[in-house]
């Protein structure tokens, strides 16, 4: 607030405004002193050699807070306390520029728009006069905002621009098609939604505006009925990685444009005209032709027109995992994988891939990114001797987003466990936690050491307590230690599968059932792990351990014949390590007592592929068990020699080892 008689700045948390009233309405700013020492041309400067007349016959108006901050001589101004809490920019304004007009501080600081781009984030008046093209977009710093309503991105070129490409595609999809709404059906409404595009660096790509459909007002039998669609398993995309870089095989990716926009529609849909379609009379409506985003059944109607056309140059449906396609012709082998919209090729015939290419680009106009580098959020970086699969910037993003980067890291991603849990100290913000937790879990993708971790916290995302809040920034922390470590894929020409099983007996303090754990290498590259709690308690140490061997048995059992579809060669049996010697017994032996008669499906399960040749049994020590740290929380130095041995990349990748050396 500024009083007028004194002109002294002082903070009110009691204010009236008068909208009428401006008493230096008309203002030079060529006499006397300026309050405000700001150049920035939107700023008021306020004159104090003004008349007093113009400001006597507001005096009474003023807020009367601004009389009771004062003393009766008016020549002391009570001082205004200033909170010593430290004050933090909101997570998801981190990405704008905010607050650089003006810093209120013991002296007022200035901050000045250094460039047209600032200046249009900061200040609205030259808005009018701001002009963007899409080749600033690319080379402008990050500092557009998504626009919250249709109103406000048609104000802005760069939208605007969007939106035109947009309806472009839309038209020549030939989407829909203009017709009087039928009697008896009611259109679904539709609206904008913009989403800024980032490259892998964080770098602004491009300003992206979709038409999504409200799907939440259909109704099912009506106008959908199924809507299920599969994804591809990470599992399966390690494998695919894993077996090209061994065999040397180019890997590409490619992204559909408008990708649920193809997909045939079977029911009859109507939806209201969009914003920014003219339309001759309140009665027109838009008959959908093809799938919209929103549309329950649109990722299903996707997948099958993306399938159909696969099929129909020869590709066919792989058995063992129902989003990757395989075509087999000759010597020629090509391999697919679908992931919604992101695609992934390779093969052992670059002029195949090259043909899919222009096929698949004729039927969707699709856009080729080149060389496998950065997929679903993870990068994919190429080496002399392999490849590295990692998700620093997610890491790096997630370190800061809560507040992070100021703690010191952790040498393990979690410490001791509770051993009760207190139900009286929760943790407030549940909706963070279980944000925090589920991007852990996206996580896991490239980083198995923290897969026990999130599987432990987990479980607490109904109530979580303090305690383990503190826990999931612990494993944050351990993050921050090395937040580009990853998987490391070498280009050897090992193709021998290694599975390790472990279990940690009643290692529930509230249920007692026990954690099961595996992990999986394929000539050292790593494929597959878990880290899970087992459905029922187990009676005995060696039924614990059994169960793990059961739960491994079945990946290898699917691994194996994935493997054998992307023609890597089998290798059988698989040497299985557990360090239970009362499991291998039970394994080996075909007895069955009173141990045992409650485990017999287990038992007859792991006997049955031991003898088929699936696995071969062995012992290892604790201190060898690579699947030990997937079952309970180590101390550092075992966790890192470990982690050494688990074909992780950090640093350099032509020396494996984990987050820090052994």
């Amino acid at each position: 607030m500024l009083n007028l008689e004194t002109h002294q700045v002082f903070t009110s948390r009691d204010v009236i405004f008068h909208e009428t009233i401006l008493p230096y309405k008309h203002v030079s700013n060529n006499t006397g002193s300026v309050l405000f020492p700001l150049t920035d041309p939107h700023i008021i400067y306020y004159d104090e050699q003004q008349p007093a007349a113009s400001t006597e016959s507001h005096d009474q108006s003023l807020t009367p807070s601004l009389s009771r901050t004062e003393n009766s001589s008016e020549s002391t101004l009570l001082p205004v306390r200033r909170s010593s809490r430290l004050h933090k920019t909101p997570s998801y304004l981190t990405e704008y520029v905010c607050s650089n007009v003006l810093t209120q501080s013991s002296d007022i600081q200035t901050s000045h728009c250094s460039n047209t781009i600032t200046s249009f984030c900061c200040n609205a008046t030259s808005h009018a006069s701001f002009n963007i093209t899409s080749n600033d977009i690319s080379q402008s710093p990050v500092c557009y905002s998504e626009p919250n309503s249709y109103e406000e991105a048609a104000s802005k070129p760069e939208w605007q621009e969007a939106m035109q490409k947009e309806f472009e595609a839309l038209r020549a999809n030939n989407t829909w098609e203009l017709v009087a709404l039928p009697k008896g059906k009611k259109p679904i409404s539709c609206k904008w939604v913009y989403k800024i595009k980032y490259k892998a660096d964080g770098s602004l790509e491009r300003c992206k505006a979709r038409l999504v459909v409200r799907g939440f007002t259909q109704k099912e039998g009506v106008d959908y009925t199924e809507t299920f669609s599969p994804v591809v398993k990470m599992t399966t995309i390690r494998s695919l990685i894993a077996v090209a870089v061994k065999k040397h095989w180019p890997i590409y990716q490619m992204d559909v444009n408008n990708a649920f926009l193809h997909g045939d529609l079977h029911e009859d849909i109507y939806m209201k005209p969009p914003q920014g379609l003219p339309v001759s009379s309140g009665n027109i409506v838009c008959k959908l032709k093809k799938s919209l985003y929103g549309l329950k059944q649109a990722s299903r109607q996707w997948y099958a027109k993306l399938s159909d056309t696969l099929r129909s140059v020869g590709f066919q449906h792989s058995q063992n995992d129902y989003s990757l396609f395989c075509k087999q012709q000759d010597s020629c082998s090509l391999f697919v994988v679908v992931y919604v919209d992101d695609i992934i090729v390779t093969g052992n015939d670059p002029d195949e891939i090259n043909t899919l290419k222009v096929f698949l680009d004729n039927k969707f106009r699709i856009k080729d990114l080149g060389e496998l580098n950065y997929f679903l959020g993870m990068e994919v970086t190429k080496f002399p001797n392999g490849v590295a699969l990692t998700q620093k910037k997610f890491a790096a993003d997630l370190i800061k987003e809560f507040h992070c980067d100021r703690l010191p890291p952790t040498n393990c991603p979690l410490g001791p466990l509770c051993k009760s849990a207190d139900e009286a100290d929760l943790f407030a913000d549940v909706t963070t936690y279980r944000k925090l937790v589920g991007k852990l879990n996206y996580l896991t993708n490239t980083r198995p050491d923290i897969a026990f971790s999130v599987q432990y916290l987990s479980q607490f995302l109904q109530a979580p307590t303090k305690s383990q809040w503190t826990a999931t920034l612990h494993t944050l922390r351990y993050i921050k230690r090395d937040p580009s470590q990853g998987l490391f894929f070498n280009n050897s020409h090992d193709f021998n599968l290694t599975a390790y099983c472990d279990s940690d007996w009643a290692q529930c303090p509230c249920t007692r059932r026990s954690v099961s754990g595996y992990f999986i290498m394929l000539g050292g590259s790593p494929l597959s792990w878990k880290s899970k709690k087992q459905p029922t308690i187990a009676l005995s140490s060696a039924e614990a351990e059994y169960r793990s061997m059961r739960t491994v048995t079945a990946e290898l059992s699917w691994l194996t014949r994935l493997l054998s579809e992307l023609q890597a060669p089998s290798i059988l049996p698989v040497p299985l390590k557990c360090d239970s010697q009362a499991a291998i017994y039970i394994a080996k032996n075909p007895v069955f007592h009173e141990r045992t008669k409650h485990i017999e499906l287990d038992c007859h399960f792991v006997r049955t592929k031991l003898h088929e040749g699936l696995i071969s049994v062995s012992y290892t020590k604790t201190t060898d068990q690579l699947a030990d740290m997937f079952t309970k929380p180590l101390p550092g130095p075992q966790h890192h020699y470990l982690l050494c041995k688990l074909g992780v990349s950090s640093g350099s990748p032509s020396n494996l080892r984990g987050g820090v050396d052994s």
